[in-house]
C-alpha cells in the first residue's frame, strides 16, 4: 500500500514536526490479520446448536437419513439413544464445519463487531507502544499513530505527559485525517496530515527547547 515516496514523505513529516517539539511522533502500519477464534468458535457453536434444532422442529429427524440405514429396533429406549447420538454427532459435524469456515478464511473476521475489532486493535497498538520503547522518552511525550490495515481501523497511543494535558478526545480529529487518506487511496498522504495534527498538538505543549535530541525512529514502521 506504501510507495517509497509515501515512507520518504512521511519521515520528512515526522522529523518537520519533531523539530517544533520535545515530543517524539511515532507511525506504526500493520498488516496483520487477526484470525478472531474466539468470535468464530462462538459462531461455530451457535450453528451447531440451531441448525440441527431447526431441522427437528420442521420434522426432519434420523430416520430422514437413509445413508445411516434402518432406526427402527422395536425398543423405544434404543431408538431414543440412537436418536440422541445421531443428533449430537450431526452437532459435531456442523460444529466442525463451521469452526473450519469461519477460523481458516476470512469469512469468520468479515462478522466480527467492530466493537471487538476496535478491542483487537487497541491490544495490538498497545503492545507495540511498549515493545517500540515509546514509553521510555525522557520527557514521557512519545505518541504512536498507530493503523491495523485489515480491520481498517487507527488509533493514537499517548504516553502520560501527553496524556495528562491532551484530551483523548482530540486525537479523534488525527485519527479521521489518516483514515480519509486510505479510504481516498492516498495512505501517505493521510499519514502526513496525521503528523502535522499531532506535531501541532505537541508544538503548543511541549515546545522545543535548546536540548532536544531525536529518541525514536523517524520513518515509517511496518509490521
Amino acid at each position: 500500500m506504501f510507495t517509497d515516496i509515501d515512507r520518504t514523505a512521511i519521515a520528512a513529516a515526522i522529523s518537520t514536526a519533531e523539530a517544533k517539539t520535545t515530543g517524539e511522533i511515532v507511525c506504526v502500519v500493520s498488516d496483520h490479520r487477526d484470525r478472531y477464534a474466539a468470535t468464530g468458535l462462538t459462531y461455530a457453536a451457535l450453528l451447531a446448536f440451531a441448525l440441527p434444532l431447526a431441522a427437528t422442529l420442521i420434522g426432519y429427524g434420523p430416520d430422514q437419513i437413509r445413508a445411516l440405514g434402518d432406526w427402527s429396533s422395536g425398543d423405544a429406549g434404543e431408538d431414543l439413544r440412537r436418536a440422541v447420538e445421531a443428533y449430537a454427532a450431526v452437532q459435531i459435524v456442523v460444529f466442525v464445519l463451521a469452526a473450519a469456515l469461519f477460523v481458516r478464511t476470512r469469512a469468520g473476521s468479515l462478522l466480527v463487531p467492530r466493537a471487538i475489532r476496535r478491542e483487537h486493535v487497541h491490544a495490538a497498538a498497545t503492545t507495540q507502544f511498549k515493545a517500540g520503547g515509546i514509553g521510555t522518552t525522557r520527557g514521557h511525550t512519545g505518541v504512536m499513530i498507530f493503523v491495523s490495515l485489515p480491520d481498517r481501523i487507527a488509533e493514537v497511543v499517548a504516553d502520560t505527559a501527553i496524556f495528562a494535558r491532551v484530551s483523548p478526545d482530540h486525537w479523534a480529529t488525527t485519527v479521521n485525517a489518516l483514515t480519509d487518506g486510505i479510504k481516498a487511496g492516498t495512505p501517505g498522504a493521510g499519514f502526513v496530515r496525521a503528523i502535522e495534527l499531532a506535531g501541532a498538538v505537541l508544538a503548543e505543549h511541549f515546545p522545543a527547547e535548546g536540548d532536544n535530541p531525536d529518541e525514536l525512529p523517524d520513518r515509517l514502521i511496518e509490521i
